[in-house]
């Protein structure tokens, strides 16, 4: 049955001595199945933390665009950094919105076997004296994200019938997350903030703002306002889980469209670049339920960058790519063509 409205979600019980009760991690886990979004409630992420990370990027997307360009993403070969409005493109298309993206920060490789591994590397900070705390508080955030969004999974490998620990295993010892400080401007007509998209990731955790815009697509084509809660976070699914789920879980398209300037602060769990993306070891009921509903079994993903050139449709491309490193490498061969070029041409097919 299509969904109308995005659950809310009392997640205290993560922080509970010894983990979430079995009921709770069924009831979330049904949510995924059955919405792939929520909005959660007493999270544990402080509402100060929260409240100075939006007070960064107001502060950072106020500063002249020169002292912007000092971060560029442009020259950044492991796309870090900022980018203006129009940089990225979703299902070909432009995306109105500016942003900083930060990684996870390991040593950089000039590796061409396996290729995504030039994604490791350096982010780009301003100085303090340009914008006081960038590097420290972008990093807490990272943190504290991540450690929720650890939680979450930890319940979902519950839900699933497996060990509470069974997803962040898989993560292995270098995981690759990002965290994306997000501006958007007043959405043009026939345009969109970002356009309909899955997310590549495992999940994703997202401090939506004060300001509406977000919507997501049900199963019967229309489009669901994600409603304003104060302290909430928004959580869904990434592309990682709906492929290793057999598509029990999937990844719910997504898009905004904002009639106020709008920010936004995401974080997008991510496991190492070599973690295989082979399917979970679930029981045959997950596989029954999938089979029986079309939404589910007929869902497809977004598009390998050849794909899209050759006009396959938005999330319609029935490719598994091998490993999570691949998955990243295909999402930036395809948002950002000509930055790959510039800086990966020797490697490029």
């Amino acid at each position: 049955m299509a969904f109308h409205e995005i659950p809310i979600v009392d997640v205290s019980e993560l922080r509970r001595p010894g983990g979430p009760s079995a009921e709770f991690c069924t009831e979330f886990t049904d949510i995924c199945h059955n919405v792939g979004f929520a909005l959660v409630t007493n999270h544990g992420i402080s509402a100060q933390l929260t409240a100075d990370v939006f007070e960064m990027m107001r502060r950072f997307f106020e500063l002249p665009v020169a002292d912007k360009e000092r971060i560029d993403k442009t020259r950044s070969p492991q796309f870090r950094g900022w980018e203006p409005v129009g940089a990225e493109t979703t299902n070909n298309a432009a995306d109105v919105r500016e942003q900083i993206d930060v990684w996870t920060e390991w040593p950089t490789t000039p590796a061409i076997d396996p290729v995504y591994s030039r994604l490791l590397g350096p982010n780009q900070w301003l100085p303090d004296t340009v914008l006081d705390q960038h590097r420290a508080l972008s990093l807490q955030w990272i943190d504290a994200l991540a450690e929720l969004a650890d939680q979450l999974m930890a319940a979902l490998s519950v839900g699933l019938g497996l060990d509470r620990s069974h997803l962040r295993d898989l993560f292995g010892d270098q995981p690759m997350s990002l965290a994306k400080f997000i501006h958007y401007p007043p959405t043009p007509a026939f345009g969109a903030g970002v356009n309909p998209h899955h997310d590549a990731g495992f999940l994703t955790v997202l401090a939506p703002g004060p300001t509406p815009g977000l919507q997501v697509q049900n199963p019967d084509g229309a489009w669901i306002d994600v409603p304003i809660v104060p302290d909430t976070f928004v959580i869904n699914l990434g592309e990682i889980l709906q492929s290793m789920t057999g598509n029990y879980l999937v990844a719910t398209p997504h898009r905004v469209i904002t009639n106020d300037e709008r920010y936004s602060a995401g974080y997008f769990h991510g496991p190492s670049l070599t973690t295989p993306l082979t399917r979970l070891p679930l029981d045959a009921r997950y596989a029954d339920a999938t089979a029986a509903s079309p939404h589910h079994h007929d869902a497809g993903f977004m598009p390998t960058p050849e794909e899209a050139r050759n006009g396959t449709g938005a999330m319609a491309s029935e490719h598994r790519p091998e490993t999570y490193g691949e998955q990243l490498w295909n999402y930036f061969s395809r948002s950002y063509s000509a930055q790959m070029v510039a800086h990966h041409s020797d490697v490029l097919a």
